[in-house]
């Protein structure tokens, strides 16, 4: 194209490039400017897609988990405890055993171990030795003469058969009340963490539970020993904190009738063997309908392993003529760890310490009677 004032022949541009004049187009109208390399043109900006709502940070205490404890203990410790607990309390004449069974009981929970922390047992000897002195007083003495004076009463059967059922009554009430006793003061005794266990339930809660399924269990020859188990194992556990927080059970003693009636039915089909069945499945039932805060307990043990574990620990009492009680306690340790976890968010944050107290009266009384569980 022309400049028009300087006649310069050009390439069509803004400005001529000889007198810097506004060029135009053969039409008229200014021609039109390429936009710089080095500027920037403005685009308009693109319409938005809908978004989801990004997701809260998840956190790491609600993830699912599973957990199991651990035992790190070995016969052989075991059984050098045991041989000088012998030793001793033959020495004392009897005196020992208390000490030697606090030894026991603070090794086996010493080495086990979950979520990366072992337990601990606060328990003495001293206590379970005026425990059961208490016992002896409150309870032995007045059931001996109660065993006396009926061998005087044989002559007057009436007399002697009232003296028989105040006798039974009496034991039917003191079971439940050792029950309780025992579990208090063991929970009491029992920390994690530093956090004691404890068991807050009514010892006249759990005697009238106890002697009104003892009585139904009876009048209905032994149809509801699943329900009336059931009741009383849910009472101990819903009864049961570690600090503040409570444990819990939902579990229904019909979920477990049906297979209570079979195993009995063949009882002696199968020698025996259809109860140790049931009581896997019993076990499996328990800690899967007990929860701790937000999390769930789960068993998978079953009854052919629970058949060896019994089978194995009696040949290897009967081949060691009982010196291979700590072995035995150790299997049946390890057994129980082996296949139970616990499943879901667990949060001890918020756990706090909140002392219990108790005694070893209970504790002692379960040992007169045999009533309740012990590890030791």
């Amino acid at each position: 194209m022309t400049c028009p004032k300087c006649g310069l022949m050009q390439l069509p541009g803004p400005r001529c490039k000889s007198c810097g004049a506004a060029l135009t187009s053969p039409s008229g109208d200014p021609s039109p400017t390429r936009p710089s390399s080095l500027e920037k043109t403005a685009t308009p900006p693109s319409p938005e897609l809908p978004t989801r709502p990004s997701r809260p940070p998840q956190d790491a205490g609600a993830a699912s988990q599973s957990r199991r404890p651990s035992f790190h203990g070995t016969g052989w410790s075991l059984f050098s405890i045991h041989i000088v607990n012998t030793f001793l309390t033959i020495i004392t004449l009897g005196i020992y055993y208390f000490w030697g069974k606090v030894k026991v009981r603070s090794y086996l929970l010493s080495q086990s171990e979950f979520e990366g922390d072992r337990f601990a047992y606060h328990g003495t000897g001293k206590e379970l030795l005026v425990g059961f002195l208490k016992a002896l007083v409150a309870f032995g003495i007045p059931l001996v003469l109660l065993g006396i004076l009926r061998e005087l009463l044989t002559s007057r059967p009436v007399l002697n058969g009232l003296l028989v059922l105040l006798t039974y009554l009496i034991f039917l009430a003191l079971i439940p009340f050792a029950i309780v006793g025992a579990r208090r003061y063991r929970l009491s005794r029992t920390s994690w963490r530093q956090i004691r266990f404890s068991f807050r339930g009514q010892a006249m809660d759990f005697i009238r539970l106890f002697v009104w399924g003892s009585l139904l269990t009876t009048v209905t020859l032994g149809i509801y020993y699943p329900f009336f188990e059931t009741h009383r194992h849910g009472f101990l556990v819903s009864h049961s904190y570690f600090g503040n927080q409570r444990f819990d059970f939902d579990g229904r003693g019909r979920d477990l009738f049906r297979r209570f009636l079979l195993a009995v039915l063949l009882f002696v089909p199968t020698l025996g063997l259809s109860w140790v069945w049931y009581l896997a499945r019993k076990q499996r039932y328990f800690w899967q309908h007990t929860t701790f805060a937000s999390a769930r307990f789960h068993s998978t043990v079953t009854g052919g392993r629970l058949f060896l574990l019994m089978a194995g620990n009696l040949l290897l009492l009967l081949v060691t003529f009982g010196l291979g009680w700590p072995w035995a306690m150790v299997r049946n340790v390890r057994f129980a760890f082996r296949y139970l976890t616990v499943e879901g968010p667990l949060d001890l944050a918020g756990i706090q310490q909140e002392a219990q107290t108790a005694s070893a009266t209970g504790e002692a009384l379960a040992g007169f009677l045999d009533a309740g569980l012990d590890i030791g």
